[in-house]
């Protein structure tokens, strides 16, 4: 049964979609079965893979249109399989309002697919809405990317509130897998700050990889492709390949320390 980490931050561009594909891409590099569900209405994720236009998306998955499976298409990347997004998110929300358990749209939808896999990531929308509180929901986890700039720590405080709700409300073994920094520039002392600042705050949730601004992973969207398939000697690309490690590491601890 797949782990669900949802990849989640409301401030925006923070490295969010550039984490959920390159992080899902690495995972699935390990030879770990993985699906990445986009339900951003950007759609950022699914034409960083290739998927611009999607015939069924998300969207029709948790409105109950099509069957759990048939939303789900395969990626050029062994291992790797995407539920893209569609523009017909945009509405979602409202439309989501008068249904009932509508917090629980998305979670009804992993729980028809999560056997078939070992990692499914959710690319959440920069909001706190109706979206993000599916994906929030339906995880056993999250992954909060940081960027390492001014006001780096900003709007965090309300979004453990919003976790701490969720928990409260609708899904009480959620849990913060970790604070990933990113977009981190080693010549600049405000990096070097905002790394120092974020572990003072977070402590041991923050992983050990930190990821680099690097040209290669800017650039590897436009080609449709993860930095791993884009250039694999990249810093951005050793750096991905480096946290689906840590990831994999942690979760092998967690099942150790349950099986005791």
């Amino acid at each position: 049964m797949a782990k669900v980490i949802a990849i989640t931050n409301q401030k925006g561009g923070v490295g969010k979609t550039t984490t959920s594909i390159n992080l899902s891409a690495s995972v699935a590099a390990y030879e770990k079965k993985t699906l990445l569900i986009d339900i951003d209405p950007q759609a950022n994720s699914s034409s960083g893979l290739g998927f611009n236009k999607a015939d069924v998306s998300v969207y029709e998955a948790i409105s109950g249109e099509v069957e759990p499976k048939d939303a789900i298409q395969s990626t050029y990347m062994p291992n790797l399989d995407i539920v893209p997004a569609s523009i017909n998110l945009v509405g979602a929300e409202v439309e989501m309002v008068n249904i009932e358990n509508r917090e629980y749209l998305l979670k009804e939808f992993i729980d028809e697919i999560k056997n078939d896999y070992d990692y499914v990531f959710i690319d959440c929308p920069p909001s706190l809405g109706l979206l993000t509180l599916n994906a929030l929901t339906a995880a056993d986890a999250v992954i909060v990317p940081v960027q390492c700039e001014y006001f780096a720590l900003e709007g965090l405080g309300q979004l453990l509130n919003t976790i701490n709700i969720v928990k409260k409300n609708f899904n009480k073994d959620l849990y913060i897998e970790g604070v990933l920094l990113t977009m981190y520039d080693k010549r600049l002392r405000l990096s070097n700050q905002v790394v120092e600042e974020v572990k003072k705050y977070f402590g041991t949730r923050v992983f050990k990889t930190i990821i680099h601004r690097n040209v290669r992973l800017s650039e590897s969207p436009s080609f449709e492709k993860p930095v791993i398939l884009y250039d694999a000697t990249s810093t951005g690309a050793k750096n991905y390949m480096s946290l689906a490690a840590e990831l994999l590491k942690l979760e092998s601890t967690e099942k150790q320390k349950a099986d005791e």
